[in-house]
């Protein structure tokens, strides 16, 4: 976006009342104030043009200070009509006074202060540069659980005990399961009696 400087609005309406309205002169009195000592201030056109270039030039020196600056083009301008505002002040005599010459002065400040504080800017960004060190973030790793070796054999899921099925016709003896032992499964052998020798 290319801007125009605006103090160019004060020095158009000059040019303006110089070329198209030579009867009006800019020494008109507008307004006549009161003060509380007493005085009468007149306020002319002139110093309205004076003020009105003021306010203008805080908004110039605003749009400088802002840390994108003007664009080349904002500073050429400003500079061209610097250079303008001085041919008409000594070569025209319809701009030989000192409200144009007040304006001059102005299209001046902001022309050299646009430039200065462009400087000012590059100049503290290569000093910050040399001194600010650019610190990366440090990469955090993911933290696994250590892992607790098992013993040889063993498995890493528990299994469940066996359970024992008895048949459904088993009598119930209250869970608890009897075993026979060899002694009372072994039969009783017969005893041989030697025999009786016969007598004739």
């Amino acid at each position: 976006m290319i801007g125009f400087p605006l103090l160019l609005i004060p020095f158009a309406i000059v040019n303006i009342i110089a070329f198209l309205m030579p009867g009006v002169a800019l020494g008109t009195a507008l307004y006549t104030v009161p003060l509380r000592s007493g005085v009468a201030w007149t306020v002319t056109f002139s110093d309205v043009l004076v003020a009105f270039g003021m306010l203008l030039l805080f908004f110039e020196v605003a749009k400088a200070a802002r840390p994108n600056g003007k664009y080349f083009t904002d500073h050429l301008l400003a500079i061209l009509l610097f250079g303008g505002a001085v041919a008409e002040f000594v070569l025209l005599p319809q701009f030989g006074n000192t409200t144009f010459f007040f304006l001059t002065v102005l299209a001046f400040v902001d022309a050299i202060s646009g430039i200065a504080i462009r400087v000012r800017q590059r100049a503290a960004l290569a000093a910050a540069s040399r001194y600010v060190r650019v610190v990366e973030p440090a990469r955090v790793e993911p933290t696994v659980p250590p892992v607790r070796p098992q013993p040889q054999g063993a498995s890493s899921t528990t299994m469940p005990p066996p359970q024992t099925s008895l048949p459904l016709d088993a009598p119930a003896n209250d869970g608890v399961l009897e075993l026979e032992t060899p002694s009372q499964t072994a039969k009783p052998q017969p005893q041989h009696e030697p025999a009786e020798s016969k007598q004739p």
